[in-house]
Formats: structure tokens, C-alpha cells, sequence
């Protein structure tokens, strides 16, 4: 079974392994980089910056496709010419045209960190977080012309713990998908598989955050929301404390919600680099390790 594999950094790199412990043909690798990159930026790029995706298809002599979309009339050709069954996707930018999905002969599939139908859309990382979910998950789906909607192939749940942050659960996650990615070529060499198609009643989509959802609302949010929102936050974006015209940067890993109590954004304690300030329900959440953003004028 010949696969080609499109994607970017570690998600990229757990495909590519759980590909070859499936023991699939990769007969080609688009990395994300070729996007946005010159030709001559590319060359510094891998000259310079270690990455897990390159350092694999370097190791293993995999061919490194050179296309500026995955869309583009070259890539459609190397489709062709590399003869591909399967197009798999992980962490893609682009939204593929309907004839690129269509090209390989049993077809495209995609990979999403969620548990779908729930948290289609661009960080369902971010978003089970700040939702506190008890659980995500990792989703092989077909594709086709809507967004993360396509027939179930395999999914595994994941347990969000209490102290995740967007960083833990992205890293649970892709390793997951690496060993889901292996079980699911394995079946798909062997046989055909019946895929489950999504229940819409039960789809949620989130779209990307705002640079409003990065300052931390005590009036608004509950202290368990407000230590969920530092939680999913990290590391795609810092959240932030506004005291006066003063931002102060939120460490995710030395704040705690306390015993402490006051009224609604009322700074309770505080010291070096340290405040203890309540939420809209009266708990508290202590920071530690800030450290001072800019002053707005």
C-alpha cells in the first residue's frame, strides 16, 4: 500500500512512524514548511533547525515533495506519478479541493485531535481545555468538502488530567495518534473498512481564538474557568493579568485556585512576582512567577 503523508512537525513525524511500523510503502512527504517558506528560506530552514519531521525523512531516505500547495497542479501530479492509495493528513493549513481528496485510489483521510463529531475546527486542543472536558481524543476520518466531517475509520479517547495544559494534551495526543495511525494501515492492508459516518446532532465547532481571550476576565469567569482558560492557552498563546495599564504574563504551571476568598477581581495578596487575586464566584487563584508584560498608555 503506497501512502503519501502531508503534514507538519511532530504530528508529521508520529504519522510517518506509525506508517512505517505498519510497514506501508511512504512513497512521499509534503511538510507544511513548503508553504509559506522561499525556496531559499527552506534551505536555511533545515540547515539550521532541527525538527523530528525532516530528521525522519532524511533518516530513512524518504522523498521530500516541493510543492507551494497541496492544491497546486505539481502536487496533483506527484499523486499521480507516485501512484498513491492513500493521502494521509495531519495538521494542515489548507482546505484540499474536492479533485486532490479524490485522486488516491482508496482515498484521503485525515487526522483530528478530537473526538468527533465535538471540537471540529483549527485547536481542539485549546478548546477541550478551556471547556473542561474530561476526555479528548484522536480521529481518522475520511475526507470530503466539509471540515473535519468525513466517515470515522478509528478514534481513541484520551483522559484530560486535571493539571493538562494545551501542551500536555497536544503531546498525548500525537503519540496516540502514531499507534492509532499503525493498527488503522494495518487493517486498511488487510481488508476494507465499514467507516462510521459522523452524527451532526452532535457536532460542535470552535474557530480559532481572538487576542481579547488572552487577558483573564475575573469579573466574568469562575476561578475553575479562569485555571482552565491558563490551561488550554498554553503554549499557542499567553494569557495575561490587566492591573491598571499593567499586563503581567500567566506561568500555566505555578498558579493554583486556593483557599482564599474576596470579591470579584480584588487583588487578596500579593508580592514579588506573586498575586493572589479572587474570580467572579469569590475563589481565588494564586500566581506565581509573573512576569511583566508592557505598560499600555
Amino acid at each position: 500500500m503506497r501512502v503519501i503523508i502531508i503534514g507538519r512537525g511532530n504530528m508529521l513525524a508520529n504519522l510517518i512512524r506509525g506508517c512505517m511500523l505498519s510497514k506501508v510503502d511512504i512513497v512521499g512527504v509534503l511538510r507544511y514548511e513548503n508553504l509559506y517558506l522561499s525556496k531559499f528560506d527552506l534551505l536555511l530552514h533545515d540547515l539550521f533547525k532541527s525538527s523530528p519531521d525532516l530528521t525522519l525523512i532524511k533518516k530513512h531516505k524518504l522523498y521530500d515533495i516541493k510543492c507551494k500547495s497541496a492544491n497546486s497542479a505539481q502536487f496533483k501530479n506527484e499523486i499521480l506519478k507516485l501512484n498513491a492509495d492513500i493521502l494521509l493528513v495531519g495538521t494542515w493549513a489548507e482546505k484540499l479541493s474536492n479533485d486532490v481528496i479524490n485522486m488516491p485510489a482508496i482515498g484521503s483521510i485525515n487526522v483530528h485531535p478530537s473526538l468527533l463529531p465535538k471540537y471540529r475546527g483549527p485547536n481542539p486542543y485549546l478548546q477541550t481545555i478551556l471547556h473542561q472536558e474530561k476526555y479528548s481524543g484522536v480521529t481518522f476520518h475520511l475526507m470530503n468538502d466539509k471540515l473535519d466531517a468525513g466517515g470515522i475509520l478509528a478514534q481513541d479517547k484520551i483522559e484530560i488530567l486535571p493539571v493538562d495544559t494545551g501542551k500536555e494534551l497536544r503531546e498525548k495526543t500525537i503519540f496516540r495518534a502514531r499507534l492509532l495511525c499503525a493498527r488503522l494501515m494495518e487493517k486498511l492492508k488487510n481488508g476494507c473498512i465499514e467507516p462510521t459516518e459522523q452524527i451532526e446532532a452532535d457536532a460542535s465547532y470552535y474557530k480559532d481564538v481572538s487576542p481579547e481571550d488572552m487577558t483573564l476576565d475575573f469579573y466574568k469567569e469562575t476561578a475553575e474557568e479562569i485555571y482552565a482558560r491558563i490551561r488550554a492557552f498554553h503554549p499557542f498563546k499567553p494569557t495575561y493579568i490587566q492591573i491598571g495599564k499593567k499586563f503581567y504574563i500567566v506561568n500555566p504551571y505555578t498558579c493554583k485556585i486556593t483557599e482564599a476568598t474576596g470579591n470579584p477581581y480584588e487583588i487578596v495578596a500579593k508580592g514579588k512576582n506573586k498575586l493572589i487575586v479572587a474570580c467572579k464566584d469569590g475563589k481565588c487563584i494564586e500566581f506565581n512567577d509573573l512576569k511583566k508584560y508592557r505598560k499600555f498608555l
